[in-house]
């Protein structure tokens, strides 16, 4: 494996739930850190979902990698923001035999 390039900085979310103050809950996302990775594209598609045109991206995020456990380690659930971009981490795994890198295959959705 080649050295990453880390050269977009990310914040990694977490899923939250908090109290609506009216006896409900609402699900929103809570930034846990930013790391700094290489984001390069996989694949691409269009779809149609609920009547509106969705264009679906998956994408290759390499990050420096965090011992197992840490909140700087990314997971499934969780998801990088760049901005106005979001990328929904559908999996994570050793980049290197080294385990000195993370890589994260993440999709980013958007209404076209």
């Amino acid at each position: 494996m080649s050295v990453p390039h880390l050269n977009r900085q990310l914040v990694l979310e977490a899923p939250n739930t908090l109290s609506d103050g009216a006896g409900g809950l609402i699900n929103g996302w809570v930034p846990v850190g930013v790391l700094w990775g290489e984001v390069s594209m996989r694949s691409g598609s269009e779809t149609a979902r609920n009547g509106a045109r969705v264009s679906q991206t998956g994408f290759r995020i390499t990050v420096r990698a965090a011992p197992v456990g840490s909140a700087q380690r990314p997971q499934s659930h969780q998801r990088f923001r760049e901005g106005d971009r979001i990328f929904t981490i559908e999996a994570v795994f050793e980049a290197d035999t080294t385990g000195r890198y993370l890589t994260c295959f993440a999709q980013e959705e958007k209404v076209v």
